[in-house]
């Protein structure tokens, strides 16, 4: 996590789904949702394995985030970071 990351606020990822090679379509506990592309992360460390698509595709949440094989995770605040910033007029939705 870097350190414009540590401003962002704690939302638990609570709905996610596969779309297509790395990206992943997350919903959060606030109703904000969206698509984030992690492929510029598959070139560093503990991320290099996920580029095999097939174990990228198997992630699940735990504690709030995605998960892969118990060992990587990626910060919550990165991923909800990454969907207002493309998609920054997305509103929360209530359910």
């Amino acid at each position: 996590m870097d350190q414009k990351e540590w401003n962002w606020p704690l939302v638990d990822v609570v709905e996610a789904r596969h779309i297509d090679r790395y990206k992943i379509w997350v919903r959060f506990e606030n109703g904000i949702e969206g698509e984030v592309d992690l492929s510029d992360l598959l070139d560093q460390g503990v991320f290099r394995p996920l580029r095999d698509v097939e174990l990228f595709k198997r992630f699940h949440i735990e504690y709030g985030t995605i998960v892969w094989n118990e060992q990587v995770d990626i910060a919550p605040e990165s991923l909800y970071r990454r969907v207002l910033e493309r998609e920054p007029s997305t509103p929360p939705v209530n359910r």
